[in-house]
């Protein structure tokens, strides 16, 4: 597991929460582009604007679209303030991260218009964040303190629980995909109208109190409260025999923890695709958020024909800073390669094109497929959309759902005090050079070959009737998509569009972590 040091913050002031035995520095840092800012940098200030400093000065070195941040003094980064410490952090990076615009849209790279003065990708940590994120879940030892569940609108006064982790709390409580939520710790108002009282009480509380109503009409009453569980993320696999020698491979993935904690699992159960003669994939991510990335590579690695073993799987681009070696900052970020428990820095790291791509290297015996289709939603992100990116070149891929969320860029964590910042540092591109899906994968497009269609909360996973299982069971049996578009959903009495809908959730699962995280950036060198 990547050690992770509390080092000296860039401005290098002995704060007392980081390296307290390097004197108090009397010259300001340089900025990130190698030249001094004007006026220069402040060597003095509060532990807060120090931090300050140092979120917006390695921005200046490694985020992804650096060329279009300000310099210190337009900036100003010791300005932003926040009801607390954190908050005020955060006011900051959703600052910095919503001045780069990508001219394709006219937007901000990290626009999102569920939350619109939000950054859709940087965020800085305190620790208590990530837990609620999810993004302890891809520890090496996969634990994580959260519920184990998470909810969904399907209609404007119906709230669904959406997936339950195996040995969550929970599925301890006997939370089920599908069970109605008819009450929200005490409040019965929780429809659509009141989605912040929902969201606020899912992703800022340890405890929840439910009434849950099951499909035959019974309820009950459950207190679930978050704590650690090692997470598995295979909710579903299955062998569909579609006649004639048609066999489906199923498998539900919904979060790519560490290697090592799912590489086994996965192994066993495309093993067993192979023994039961399996020549079609159908890999559910709809509610795939991404995680690490070598655990994409190792899937697409599984899925991939033997005829791409050695070929370009895709490649990491950085900004011009990492990449001409013009790297001040990143000398202060230190870590243990657990390969061989040498120190290294992030200065050391080959961030050229050369360095960063990465090829096939065939896994397993599933050989021979015909097309894979993946499941997708707005909730997949990420990693999940690496994966699939990776396999265009190579494979028929179809794609059955809804838009996905848009994140062709990944992180790497920057250790500033007690925080630790996320914030975009490369972009993937597959060996066709494609990529640049920031407002999602469109499914039907003409760049994304498959089917719009709504995924069915009230079927459980592997449900042949449930929408986008049975759509793409239909494409498999027949080989093409039968005919019909997207259409309005009823919802009670009133009529809500899809547009919209997704809008309520979107919000609903903007406390779900979302990433493309190298665990250990020396693997790829």
């Amino acid at each position: 597991m990547k050690v992770k040091l509390h080092l000296c913050a860039i401005v290098l002031i002995a704060l007392s929460a980081s390296c307290k035995k390097d004197k108090v520095a009397t010259t300001a840092a340089p900025a990130a582009t190698g030249t001094t800012t004007t006026p220069p940098v402040m060597a003095t200030g509060s532990a807060l604007d120090l931090i300050k400093d140092s979120i917006f000065l390695y921005a200046k070195e490694v985020y992804y679209w650096n060329n279009q941040l300000p310099d210190y003094a337009t900036f100003n980064p010791r300005k932003y303030t926040g009801t607390d410490e954190l908050t005020a952090l955060q006011n900051e990076v959703d600052a910095y991260a919503l001045i780069a615009k990508n001219p394709g849209t006219n937007t901000a790279y990290e626009y999102y218009a569920a939350a619109a003065t939000e950054a859709k990708y940087s965020f800085i940590d305190d620790g208590a964040l990530a837990g609620r994120l999810g993004a302890a879940r891809f520890a090496a030892t996969a634990s994580t303190g959260d519920y184990g569940f998470a909810p969904v609108y399907i209609a404007t006064n119906d709230l669904r629980v959406k997936f339950v982790y195996p040995g969550s709390p929970a599925d301890a409580a006997g939370l089920k995909r599908g069970y109605q939520i008819t009450s929200v710790n005490g409040s019965t108002n929780i429809g659509y109208s009141n989605v912040n009282y929902v969201s606020n009480a899912y992703s800022a509380n340890t405890t929840i109190t439910l009434t849950l109503k099951k499909p035959d009409g019974t309820s009950f009453n459950a207190s679930v409260t978050a704590t650690n569980y090692k997470v598995n993320p295979v909710l579903k696999t299955s062998v569909f025999d579609l006649g004639n020698g048609n066999k489906v491979g199923y498998l539900v993935f919904n979060s790519y923890v560490a290697l090592a904690n799912v590489q086994s699992s996965l192994d066993n159960i495309f093993s067993t695709f192979v023994s039961n003669g399996v020549n079609n994939l159908i890999i559910d991510l709809r509610y795939n958020g991404g995680g690490y990335v070598e655990t994409a590579e190792y899937i697409d690695n599984l899925i991939a024909p033997s005829s791409a073993n050695g070929s370009t799987m895709y490649t990491a681009y950085y900004n011009s800073n990492l990449t001409s070696g013009n790297i001040t900052l990143l000398k202060n970020q230190v870590r243990r390669d657990p390969a061989n428990n040498q120190l290294y820095n992030y200065s050391q790291i080959d961030y050229s094109v050369n360095g960063n791509l990465v090829k096939y290297t065939k896994k397993g015996s599933l050989t021979g497929l015909t097309k894979v289709v993946f499941l997708v939603s707005g909730s997949t992100a990420s990693a999940s959309e690496l994966t699939i990116n990776n396999l265009r070149p190579y494979m028929n891929v179809q794609l059955i759902g809804t838009t996905t969320y848009g994140k062709p860029v990944g992180f790497f964590d920057i250790n500033i005090n007690k925080y630790t910042l996320y914030t975009p540092e490369f972009e993937t591109k597959n060996s066709n050079g494609q990529g640049g899906y920031y407002t999602g994968m469109v499914p039907g497009s003409t760049d994304y070959p498959g089917k719009t269609t709504y995924d069915d909360v009230t079927k459980d996973f592997g449900d042949t009737s449930e929408g986008m299982l049975a759509t793409a069971l239909s494409y498999l049996r027949l080989g093409t998509f039968s005919a019909g578009t997207l259409k309005t959903e009823s919802v009670g009495t009133a009529s809500l569009l899809s547009d919209e809908l997704k809008q309520a959730n979107q919000h609903m699962d903007k406390a779900n972590f979302k990433g493309m995280l190298y665990q250990n950036p020396m693997v790829h060198q």
